[in-house]
């Protein structure tokens, strides 16, 4: 028997509690204001040691039912291989690793769960290959895939600008409770923002500079209330244009006693706002029962990507 280490690190989904987009840069991106909020919903990534340098990925039966594995990502493309494999050229190490994922965040829900994944890979991989970089290192190599990827490294609550990678951490007093609604499609982002340029063609839309500082302190300080009114997300519109249906679940979960719902991200999953856990949990129940849905109750802030478990296992010879 041969033992070979074995790595499971955590990455939470998140949820823009507030996302202001400017109008398309030249570059192709747009410019953001956004406070990120990391939510208790969390994907795993088991990085497992091999013998070459190849790169193998698989979906974790446990995953959650959304999670086709007819239809999941196995190929160099899954950004969980990608994460690994640019932490590879950034380091210098020449091992592979089996890449096995437990997904749980929606799949292009607009809760972030691919950064997520490329997250935990990242913090997973570091600690296998003893590669010995910080956090703040890995964020680097994160950043050159995807914009909310540093996020999802440090958790917690951050405003986001640039592209949404230049991330200022927040210190909130208090958590915030939601009830998330995961719908049974998905949408593109990129699809999302070029429709929200479509809708807005004929507007005099500005880049955004800094996050609203009424929302900022509501969100420190959990005044629930104050949060409601000012919740914000840009592309809510181009979401609910492509999915109408989203109009719908928002309106439905305020009529039952949400404090205020949003579209998470680019959408489709909608997050409500709730008063208290007690609250949420009863919210989750009556949308479930109205919706015939299976929402979730989520807390925030939530940690960032970190290693849960480290060990040796066992393969036959």
């Amino acid at each position: 028997m041969i033992g070979l280490k074995s790595v499971v690190a955590r990455a939470p989904g998140k949820i823009n509690v507030s996302l202001e987009v400017g109008p398309p840069r030249e570059d192709g991106y747009h410019s953001v204001a956004t406070i990120y909020l990391a939510v208790s919903l969390f994907e795993d990534v088991r990085a497992s040691e091999r013998m070459d340098s190849e790169f193998t990925i698989s979906l974790h039966p446990d995953s959650a039912p959304f999670a086709d594995p007819e239809t999941f990502p196995l190929g160099k493309d899954n950004l969980v291989v990608r994460a690994a494999d640019e932490l590879r050229r950034y380091t210098g190490v020449t091992m592979g690793a089996d890449l096995e994922v437990t997904k749980r965040v929606p799949i292009a829900g607009g809760m972030g769960g691919g950064s997520a994944d490329a997250a935990a890979a990242l913090v997973a991989c570091n600690a296998l290959w003893d590669c010995g970089l910080n956090r703040d290192e890995l964020a680097v190599v994160g950043a050159k895939l995807g914009a909310d990827i540093p996020f999802a490294l440090f958790g917690g609550a951050a405003v986001g600008l640039g592209i949404g990678d230049q991330v200022s951490p927040m210190l909130l007093r208090r958590s915030t409770y939601w009830v998330l609604v995961p719908a049974s499609y998905g949408l593109s982002t990129p699809e999302v923002y070029r429709t929200l340029d479509k809708l807005r063609a004929d507007q005099d839309v500005e880049a955004p500079q800094e996050v609203d500082i009424d929302t900022v302190q509501a969100l420190v300080t959990a005044d629930v209330n104050a949060l409601g009114l000012n919740l914000r997300n840009d592309m809510e519109q181009a979401a609910i244009h492509l999915a109408p249906e989203i109009d719908t679940v928002i309106g439905t979960g305020e009529r039952l006693g949400a404090v205020k719902g949003i579209v998470s991200g680019s959408g489709p999953t909608i997050a409500f706002l709730a008063e208290s856990k007690t609250h949420a949990e009863q919210l989750r129940t009556l949308i479930n029962e109205e919706l015939d849905v299976d929402a979730l109750v989520v807390s925030g802030p939530a940690n960032g990507a970190a290693v849960v478990n480290h060990h040796a296992v066992f393969r036959g010879n």
